[in-house]
């Protein structure tokens, strides 16, 4: 929408929050060609972000989801609990279904990806700013499809197995794993059998694929 003289009546204040100098770069460049949009700040770690957000009170927090620090999911709860007036965009190279669940149950109004043309981004930004949600059907079928899959499967693990399938993506062999347990090889042998059968994989390595590909690394680290 545009005022007198043909200036916009809203300007839309942005920051972006990025920790590759040339994509901070890339975005200013496509943002700047907006007249109704005006770049307010550059966050380049977690932390940066907050203090950003506190200071600058910004319309648009554009987040990238692999920063230095502070994860970047943490943020947005932060965001969501002390300035909700502010709305995050998760702008990602990294378009993987736990890092889209992730970014809803953190309450992000939208998932981009980097690729996207650059009227596109610009044009979801006043989207977002009009009060749409820009998560779509399809996105959200991907999560509830995710989160059927996965928690089915790792639900299914006992506490025991998932220590032992843990210590495999570590690297750990049988014997190492038997010794940090204080369990037998056999014993290991046993659980690492059960962890194949329900995950539905037919082996170690498959094991240990499955973990990291559904983000069930990520989430081990992030809460032991």
């Amino acid at each position: 929408m545009e005022g007198k003289m043909g200036k916009p009546s809203k300007i839309i204040r942005v920051l972006i929050a990025d920790d590759h100098p040339v994509v901070r770069e890339g975005l200013r460049t496509v943002l700047e060609g907006a007249p109704d949009i005006e770049i307010v700040g550059e966050a380049r770690d977690g932390v940066e972000t907050r203090q950003m957000v506190a200071e600058l009170r910004p319309d648009i927090l554009l987040l990238d989801l692999v920063m230095p620090d502070l994860r970047p999911f943490e943020v947005e709860e932060w965001v969501r609990a002390n300035y909700p007036e502010t709305i995050t965009l998760i702008l990602t190279a990294h378009d993987r279904d736990h890092y889209l669940a992730k970014a809803i149950e953190a309450g992000a109004m939208g998932f981009l990806t980097k690729d996207e043309p650059p009227q596109k981004l610009v044009e979801a930004i006043r989207r977002a700013v009009r009060g749409e949600v820009l998560i779509t059907g399809g996105q959200l079928a991907r999560v509830l499809s995710w989160r059927r899959e996965v928690g089915e499967r790792w639900e299914s693990l006992t506490e025991r197995e998932r220590e032992v399938l843990m210590l495999m993506v570590g690297g750990q062999s049988n014997q190492q794993i038997a010794e940090i347990l204080s369990i037998s090889e056999h014993t290991v042998r046993t659980h690492v059998g059960n962890i194949l059968g329900k995950l539905g994989v037919a082996s170690r390595a498959e094991a240990i694929a499955w973990a990291w590909q559904c983000g069930i690394v990520e989430e081990m680290n992030s809460s032991g």
